[in-house]
């Protein structure tokens, strides 16, 4: 890569450098029909536009895209966005307050994922008039016909906003609610996960209309993205032709099983609904990496740091164990913990206050995964551009074993796209799955020293 584009990349830039998330803010500042966000072979979202344009994108472009070196980082845009926060850590940025537990009024926790708090808190901002709108992901209602299951959508009624609880895992893109947003004047609210919250930040940065008109920012914890080839996979080893797909819920809940023991249930053309435990899928171990964008192999945000209010899981017993979910949150606007606040006093949140100390503890492997895990896979890197990030190159600090995980991660991520790729052309799903397991097979013996070969590790002593 040559050192202009270091300076000053366009979006072909970021996209060969394997850098591109797919957020789409680049295509929604294009002028209409100019540039667009498509599916790549690996079912990645990528813009697509002359080659000019992709040559420079829009005005600002190196300023505006996440994964951009010229972008600000996100302590950068925290110390802007909440200069007056009074707390700050390494591990999870600058705050006012940290909390632990869930949504207490009507059946948010049921319908969430997790404990109900972004739909909660989305439609408190909403009936309190502090927004007009939330731009939030949703299901689409023709999937086949759309070309993808989930989209962001803007929308205004509290019904509308509770039609978006639950977890996507599933790439989507900002670039049409963009367009909308500088169409329609009022203040709206976006939910997203960290590097599209960074992007928002970045626009408000850049641009005044959206300084003017996103208001709020609601972040949810990341591990990574994964590609729309996570859901043909989950169809496939379940026996089912991907046409036959209408809806997917990631994340069923069920009283008789722990939260952190997933279950997916999708909905099919005859109305029926299949479940399926991740364990028993031979990509369901989501440590592991599979489908995972290549730009999550960069990112060192794990918790949202840039936006007003970030939720994650609560990775922590008691909270793993229970089926109804519970949620840790970071609250750094003045407003949305004012609302936190009185809606605790009247009994309508049931939460615990926290430290970082203890959010960190239940996001641990993530954190472990974009610091340490960082610092090794830059010092590595030798193509493409560098991204700015908090984390130093460092290739000598992890532990033997540790380096061969972040190896067998980065090399799972790579490959799981490409063999899938192969067993979606020649229609023979036995080539994935069977790849599958001895990938994750591996991993696991490397991370957990599981099976034959787990024990050989540790019989080597690699620490």
């Amino acid at each position: 890569m040559s050192p202009s584009a270091q300076e000053d990349p366009g979006p072909a830039d970021i996209v060969r450098s394997g850098l591109c998330i797919g957020c789409g803010a680049c295509a929604g500042l294009a002028p209409a029909g100019r540039a667009r966000m498509e599916f790549d072979a690996h079912g990645l979202l990528r813009p697509r536009a002359d080659a000019g344009w992709m040559a420079t994108g829009p005005r600002g472009f190196a300023g505006i895209c996440p994964f951009s070196p010229r972008a600000a980082d996100e302590d950068a845009i925290a110390a802007d966005v909440f200069p007056a926060a009074p707390r700050h850590a390494a591990s999870v940025g600058r705050y006012e307050s940290a909390w632990v537990g869930h949504a207490a009024e009507a059946d948010f926790r049921l319908h969430g994922s997790s404990g109900g708090l972004v739909s909660w808190v989305a439609c408190e901002l909403l009936d309190k008039g502090l927004v007009e709108a939330v731009v939030h992901v949703v299901p689409c209602e023709e999937p086949q016909k759309e070309g993808r299951f989930f989209a962001y959508r803007i929308s205004r009624t509290r019904g509308q906003v509770r039609d978006g609880a639950q977890s996507r895992y599933h790439p989507i893109e900002l670039s049409t609610v963009l367009r909308e947003i500088a169409a329609q004047p009022g203040r709206y609210a976006v939910v997203g996960i960290p590097c599209f919250i960074k992007a928002v930040q970045l626009l408000r940065r850049h641009e005044p209309l959206y300084r003017e008109r996103i208001v709020h920012t609601l972040g949810l914890f990341c591990g990574h993205m994964k590609s729309a080839r996570f859901t043909e996979s989950l169809a496939m080893q379940m026996g089912l032709p991907r046409e036959r797909v209408r809806g997917v819920e990631y994340r069923h809940k069920a009283a008789d099983r722990p939260a952190n023991w997933y279950s997916s249930r999708l909905t099919l053309d005859d109305g029926s609904q299949p479940t399926q435990d991740w364990w028993h899928l031979a990509d369901g171990d989501w440590g592991a990496g599979f489908f995972m964008a290549p730009a999550c192999n960069f990112c060192d945000d794990v918790v949202a740091e840039t936006a007003d209010v970030s939720f994650g899981d609560a990775w922590v017993e008691p909270h793993s164990s229970d089926w109804r979910g519970t949620n840790v949150m970071l609250v750094r606007s003045p407003v949305i913990g004012r609302l936190v606040e009185r809606a605790l006093s009247e009994g309508r949140l049931s939460l615990d206050a926290v430290d970082d100390a203890y959010v960190a503890n239940t996001q641990a492997a993530g954190l472990r995964q974009r610091r340490e895990g960082l610092a090794w896979r830059l010092a590595h890197r030798r193509r493409g551009l560098v991204p700015r990030k908090r984390v130093a190159p460092d290739a000598r600090s992890p532990a033997p074993r540790r380096r061969l995980v972040y190896a067998m991660r980065q090399a799972i991520s790579a490959w799981s796209h490409r063999m899938f790729r192969l067993a979606r052309a020649s229609g023979q799903a036995w080539i994935y799955v069977a790849w599958a397991r001895g990938a994750a097979a591996t991993y696991h013996a490397l991370a957990y020293h599981r099976g034959r070969l787990g024990r050989l590790v540790e019989r080597l002593g690699l620490r």
